[in-house]
C-alpha cells in the first residue's frame, strides 16, 4: 500500500510538471492535442492504480472461495480413509479402493457393557466375585449410508475442484515405524498453483510463501501425513468453521 500512495504522488507530481510545461513553452496549437493525450494517460494509469488495488481484493475473494471447496473435498477423503481404517486395519492406496469399500462396505455396530461373575479363588479358597466387560455385537451399518447416505460426491472425491486440466488429488498410504510401532498413515494433497492456475504470478508467489496461523502454508493443500501419525489437514481453523 505504501509503494501505491509514492507511485500516485509521483504520477501527480510528474502531471503537474509536464502541464506547467506546456502551459509556460509550447504553442498554442499543440495544447489541444497535448491535452487528450494526457486524458488518456490519465486513464490508462487511473485503470492501473485500479487494477493495482483490486487484484489483490479479488484474488483473496477467488482463493477463499477455491480452498473451501477443496478443504471439503480432503476432509471427505479424510473422513473416508479413517472409515477404511476402522474395518481393514490400514489406510487404502489408491481412490478406486476407497470408493469400492465406500459402495461395499459396512460398520459393525457393537455395545460394551460391565458385568461380574463369581470365580473361585485358589489363594483364599472361596469364591470371589471378579469385573468384566463383555461387548455385543449390535449389527451392521453400511459404511455409504454413515458417511455420505444418498450424497454420491464421494464417488468422485479424487477430482481436484476448479483444476483446469482435470487434475487430481495425489494420494499415498504407508506403514511406518513410531517408537517400535507399526502405525498406518495416508496422505493426500493437490498444489496451490492448480487450483489458482489462473490468477497473477506475483500474487500466486506470495500465496505459495504464506508462513501465518491464519493462512494454509506453503505451495500445497493437504489432510494426513506420510512422517507422522496425524490426519490433520494444514489449514486454519476458519475453513472448519465454514462447516457449521
Amino acid at each position: 500500500m505504501l509503494n501505491l500512495i509514492i507511485i500516485v504522488l509521483v504520477i501527480c507530481l510528474l502531471t503537474l510538471g509536464l502541464v506547467f510545461l506546456i502551459d509556460r513553452f509550447l504553442p498554442q496549437k499543440i495544447k489541444p492535442v497535448l491535452v487528450i493525450l494526457f486524458g488518456l494517460l490519465s486513464i490508462f494509469l487511473g485503470y492501473q492504480i485500479y487494477q493495482s488495488i483490486n487484484a489483490p481484493i479479488e484474488f483473496n475473494k477467488i482463493r477463499k472461495e477455491r480452498f473451501t471447496q477443496v478443504i471439503a473435498k480432503l476432509k471427505d477423503i479424510r473422513d473416508s480413509q479413517e472409515a477404511y481404517r476402522t474395518v481393514n486395519g490400514k489406510f487404502a492406496k489408491d481412490f478406486n479402493s476407497l470408493i469400492q469399500f465406500i459402495d461395499t462396505g459396512s460398520y459393525t455396530i457393537t455395545q460394551q457393557r460391565d458385568s461380574s461373575f463369581m470365580r473361585f479363588d485358589k489363594t483364599y479358597q472361596i469364591e470371589l466375585q471378579k469385573d468384566t466387560v463383555i461387548i455385543d455385537t449390535l449389527g451392521l451399518v453400511k459404511v455409504k449410508d454413515s458417511l455420505f447416505k444418498d450424497d454420491l460426491s464421494y464417488k468422485t472425491m479424487m477430482n481436484v475442484p476448479y483444476a483446469q486440466g482435470g487434475e487430481k488429488f495425489e494420494m499415498k498410504a504407508d506403514i511406518i515405524d513410531k517408537q517400535g510401532f507399526k502405525a498406518p498413515v495416508f496422505e493426500a494433497k493437490v498444489k496451490k498453483n492448480i487450483i489458482l492456475y489462473d490468477q497473477p504470478e506475483d500474487l500466486l508467489a506470495r500465496e505459495n510463501a504464506h508462513k501465518s496461523v491464519e493462512e494454509v502454508n506453503g505451495t500445497e493443500i493437504k489432510v494426513g501425513s506420510l512422517t507422522d501419525v496425524s490426519s490433520n489437514g494444514n489449514w486454519p481453523p476458519i475453513y472448519d468453521r465454514k462447516d457449521k
